[in-house]
């Protein structure tokens, strides 16, 4: 008996050693998880997901400049046709080699849902690959933002699958989540909308390059990594506080107060562009199917209510009426006088009579557990109904809406009417990659217009001689957008982060990462 229990004793302290020396990061970040298909969702936190397991060809840097990250590239004379070659030494955490036939077919299913790549299969004759490691994309016509598409941090990535799981249907979610990026996902551990939990991918060669946003080598200090969800905020700021957690995405504003004098607490802007909130109207179901009860609802509402309550502190916010965003090459505010100003309710209540607004009720869908989103549909629906809307404001946690957006039934039969989104300036900068800016109906983003003319336009744009003739297109296509109310912008905000101070060396980037930082025990 005694030996039995000193071989036990001496079992659990081994182990009790080996996890010791594991080094471990807990995050909270801004949503729970459980869309864990990057290519079927814009939800950021699918997002960040996919960046901790997958790769991608070509990745951007800070100074928004697309860099080979998997492959580098060459392009022929007359930029019809784009060859991309594979580095060495990338493996798939199944332990199989990363191939071009892997990209290609990765490709092709995130292109039949990315708005930029649906422009870029327009323009396609083929897309191929020609040997182990060699990728030949061949255009009919040159399309100079090919790069800038492919580089782009979010919505949506072309992360890189194996073929086998890159087959999927792109209008079916993936069932295998193998991939080759810096960690390794453990799904035997996954608590959807609760943990998710990485292990450093030890066969992961990184680029020699520093890390530079997305950009650069992906070198991983840490063990494993642990996203739980807390989504009481106050909670997560306890948990920091006490040592339970190392790390929160978003902070609520009001809450800072509480870290301010802990010595082993920094609070932070690591967002370097910001974010804009808008409102997203399905086209399909009435009301909004009419263009005069669009424009209505988009004359109802004010953003500075809107960004004071969701943020309260005016440093961490900004009215803006661009829908490219303010602060970028492309920044135009055409049309948007009363959203950034007020005073439009009458001509709301105007336009509501001339359309012939019969009462129906709009289903705006509000997320109750993400910090970023609880307070913008209280505040909307209340500018609606005073404007003289009938709302229904259904509650629901962020998952639920991600999934139900999907959903093209009828409002009553579990469709939607609204819901109210963030998007990082970076990622809605550019009108063809600005996924509110698909016009293609049922293969456009959740709302589904139909629009030829933002389509025309973007091809404008495409097409534009310089910088200066994409200025003016550009400016057309906020005065379109905002008159066929493709959405509503609601302004630009940035909500602070938080950490211990044993967690050092985080790259500053739109998208969070977990690689390049280092956790001193």
């Amino acid at each position: 008996m005694f030996n039995r229990l000193t071989a036990g004793l001496l079992a659990s302290t081994m182990l009790a050693g080996t996890a010791f020396a594991e080094t471990k990061i807990t995050a909270v970040m801004h949503s729970g998880l459980r869309v864990l298909d990057p290519i079927i969702t814009t939800a950021h936190i699918s997002r960040n997901h996919a960046y901790m397991i997958y790769d991608v060809l070509v990745a951007q840097d800070s100074q928004f400049q697309p860099q080979p990250q998997m492959a580098d590239w060459t392009t022929s004379d007359d930029g019809l046709t784009w060859t991309f070659t594979l580095r060495e030494g990338l493996v798939f955490h199944d332990g199989a080699p990363v191939t071009a036939a892997d990209a290609v077919a990765s490709l092709n299913r995130w292109a039949q849902r990315d708005a930029g790549g649906q422009v870029i299969m327009d323009r396609t004759a083929s897309l191929e690959a020609t040997d182990e490691r060699t990728i030949t994309w061949t255009l009919t016509e040159p399309f100079v933002p090919m790069l800038d598409v492919l580089s782009k941090q979010s919505a949506i990535p072309p992360f890189i699958m194996p073929a086998r799981v890159a087959e999927t249907p792109a209008d079916e979610a993936i069932t295998e989540y193998v991939g080759s990026g810096p960690f390794r996902f453990v799904e035997a551990e996954f608590q959807p909308g609760l943990k998710v939990v990485y292990e450093k991918f030890e066969d992961y060669v990184p680029r020699e390059e520093p890390a530079d946003w997305m950009a650069g080598g992906k070198v991983v200090n840490v063990d494993r990594v642990e996203w739980v969800n807390m989504p009481d905020v106050q909670t997560a700021v306890n948990a920091l506080s006490s040592g339970e957690i190392d790390y929160i995405e978003a902070m609520q504003v009001d809450l800072i107060p509480l870290l301010e004098g802990d010595p082993n607490v920094v609070v932070e802007k690591r967002e370097p562009t910001g974010m804009q909130t808008m409102v997203r109207m399905n086209f399909l179901h009435p009301p909004f199917d009419n263009q005069q009860i669009r424009q209505a609802a988009l004359k109802a509402i004010t953003q500075e209510p809107v960004l004071a309550a969701m943020v309260g502190n005016p440093e961490y916010y900004q009215v803006c009426g661009a829908i490219l965003g303010c602060g970028t090459p492309l920044e135009s505010t055409g049309g948007s006088d009363t959203l950034t100003q007020g005073g439009g309710e009458d001509e709301a209540r105007a336009l509501l009579e001339e359309a012939g607004y019969d009462g129906t009720p709009v289903v705006i869908m509000a997320p109750t557990d993400l910090v970023a989103l609880v307070t913008q549909p209280v505040v909307v629906s209340q500018a609606l109904r005073q404007a003289g809307f009938n709302v229904d404001m259904q509650p629901m946690d962020w998952q639920t809406l991600v999934t139900r957006r999907a959903s093209q039934a009828a409002p009553a039969e579990g469709g939607w009417n609204i819901f109210i989104t963030n998007w990082m300036v970076p990622e809605i900068s550019n009108p063809i990659s600005n996924p509110m800016l698909n016009g293609r109906g049922n293969d456009a983003w959740f709302g589904w217009p139909t629009d030829e003319t933002i389509e025309g336009l973007k091809e404008e744009f495409i097409d534009a001689a310089d910088a200066e003739a994409q200025v003016e297109v550009a400016a057309r296509i906020q005065d379109h957008a905002i008159d066929n109310v493709l959405l509503v912008p609601l302004g630009q905000y940035t909500l602070p982060q938080a950490r211990r101070t044993t967690i050092t060396d985080m790259i500053d980037s739109p998208v969070p990462v977990f690689w390049g930082i280092n956790k001193a025990e």
